[in-house]
């Protein structure tokens, strides 16, 4: 039988405990699955010094285990989530935050073609803007779920991309913290999405999404420009749907006009705007006569975070942001 198997086999006796415990054999188990991820790593470039002090600070910590078992089903109403997500005291920080970062998110969000309030409201929603960052060891978190095995191959993907950004100086062991996931910094990317987006704006030799707001902002906007974003259209609208005759699919792209000519209205039931823009329907459950008419630009919001209420949030968010 292999370690790995072996893992696999002791962890199913570990849930059954529920975790009551965690004796000398889990961790002889947990220790030699950090020396197999350790000689990987090697392969893979990593040096010895980084896999050193890998190997000496990391620890199985059973509270990401429990919370990777104990997501409820999501259970809120989309009202419920807004009033909880964006509060009058949040769109008033997000105003605040964006005109003191006025000029860089301007900037920024020329380069990239991503309207500026768009950052502020993702900074805002994954992080309280910076506030919330998470206080767990990526690289321990990243251990603990790999081991646990439910996720295996996905999260000791991520463990060796959480060390090879290690490896090239970002940011130490110490200091790389985030959630019991592993999305880490301001924007909370997981260790894959820092490789690919997150980008060094200041020039100071490293992508530092925990502090540096130049480099938090362009990693934002540089993600959301690598997924389709355009800045000629925004995420989308709340509709009201009580005459929605339903001949159209609501999974479908169709223009405004043809939304419009199937009962689809404003939110305050006027007619829509007669732009060429292609758009989609939400339904929420227990929304009432309304929904969303969502744009191309949700789904890129769809690619950040795979929940509509994320998405839904986010748009709402953008909107109370004044960027005059």
């Amino acid at each position: 039988m292999t370690i790995i198997r072996t893992f696999k086999v002791y962890i199913f006796v570990f849930i059954s405990l529920n975790l009551l415990s965690y004796n000398a054999l889990s961790n002889d188990l947990f220790n030699s699955f950090v020396t197999l991820i350790s000689k990987e790593a090697k392969t893979k470039g990593v040096s010895l010094e980084v896999i050193k002090d890998f190997k000496s600070k990391v620890s199985f910590i059973p509270r990401v285990i429990e919370l990777d078992r104990s997501q409820p089903e999501f259970k809120l109403t989309l009202n419920q989530y807004l009033s909880r997500v964006v509060t009058p005291t949040r769109i008033k920080k997000a105003n605040i935050k964006f005109k003191k970062n006025k000029k860089l998110l301007h900037i920024i969000g020329k380069h990239y073609g991503v309207q500026p309030r768009f950052l502020v409201a993702l900074w805002g929603i994954e992080t309280d803007f910076g506030r919330l960052t998470g206080g767990f060891s990526v690289v321990s978190a990243l251990s603990t779920l790999a081991f646990e095995g439910r996720r295996h191959e996905y999260f000791k993907k991520e463990l060796f991309n959480a060390l090879k950004i290690i490896n090239d100086g970002h940011i130490t062991l110490n200091k790389m913290t985030g959630s019991w996931a592993g999305a880490m910094g301001q924007c909370q990317f997981m260790p894959s999405s820092f490789i690919n987006y997150a980008h060094d704006w200041d020039k100071d030799g490293s992508k530092n999404i925990w502090t540096s707001k130049p480099d938090v902002f362009a990693s934002a906007a540089n993600y959301l420009n690598k997924v389709g974003w355009s800045n000629r259209i925004t995420w989308g609208r709340k509709v009201f749907i009580g005459e929605y005759n339903k001949k159209l699919k609501k999974d479908k792209y169709y223009l405004l006009s043809k939304w419009s000519s199937n009962g689809i209205l404003s939110e305050n039931k006027n007619e829509l705007p007669n732009v060429k823009i292609k758009a989609r329907l939400i339904t929420p459950v227990k929304y009432g006569d309304y929904g969303y008419l969502v744009y191309n630009n949700f789904e890129s919001l769809l690619n950040w975070n795979r929940s509509n209420y994320f998405a839904i949030a986010v748009g709402k968010l953008s909107d109370a942001i004044h960027e005059n």
